[in-house]
């Protein structure tokens, strides 16, 4: 019945952490990450212990050093060059609606999993994404980062690290890839209006840890965006 208690590295603890801001969007690409000394003043640990993290998303390809300069999230991390998704798009006749159709199967069962496993802090996150999206739209624009990070919100909230590489991968091809897509589908202000409802509702619903209700929303969700790239 019982497990054994594996020890964790407090080196471990900070190589997650900034892996997570990073695959969440909080840092992106380009962005130059603090130095070790605000790191280790801020998360209250050693140089030496700052260093190897870094050194680990390095190795990773997730940060890059530039002499002089600093260290940065690699802007190539998640180019379409190394996402294994995109030779599947590349090398056959692979349409926006078949990636929707897989995303239909993939989010539904994880928004199940976020409804059972989403502690304080995931609904917080997912709450400060829709909160950024309205803002970007208010201004004109059309979301897509906040709307990235929401989804990946949900992802960390499984609690899945399978799913959450997976997903990284997909969302980066996905929403990244279809801007003129998604300026078809934010054209008409009613669309704007329902989709910030439905994301509205399926974090109520993972709020309130109701899998069955999540999983309904987020199909919803995602066959409205369906039926409408199936009609233009």
């Amino acid at each position: 019945m019982l497990k054994r208690v594996k020890p964790t590295r407090v080196s471990d603890l900070v190589f997650e952490q900034l892996r997570d801001l990073i695959f969440k969007g909080r840092l992106k690409p380009g962005d130059q990450l603090m130095t070790e000394r605000e790191l280790t003043e801020s998360l209250g640990v050693s140089r030496p212990t700052v260093r190897e993290a870094i050194n680990r998303l390095v190795a990773l390809g997730l940060l890059e050093h530039r002499q002089g300069q600093g260290t940065f999230v690699n802007p190539t991390a998640f180019s379409s060059d190394r996402n294994p998704f995109s030779a599947i798009v590349k090398d056959q006749e692979v349409s926006l609606i078949d990636l929707l159709e897989v995303r239909l199967g993939l989010e539904c069962n994880a928004v199940m999993m976020a409804a059972n496993r989403a502690t304080d802090e995931d609904i917080l996150d997912l709450e400060r994404s829709i909160e950024e999206i309205t803002a970007e739209i208010e201004r004109g624009g059309l979301g897509q980062e906040p709307d990235v990070a929401f989804h990946m919100g949900i992802a960390y909230a499984t609690k899945n690290p399978a799913h959450i590489r997976i997903m990284k991968n997909f969302y980066e091809l996905l929403f990244f890839g279809i801007s003129t897509n998604l300026q078809h589908l934010y054209s008409e202000p009613a669309n704007l209006k329902k989709v910030t409802e439905q994301h509205r509702k399926i974090l109520d619903c993972i709020r309130t840890h109701d899998p069955q209700a999540a999983y309904e929303a987020m199909r919803e969700h995602i066959t409205f965006v369906l039926d409408f790239f199936r009609h233009i």
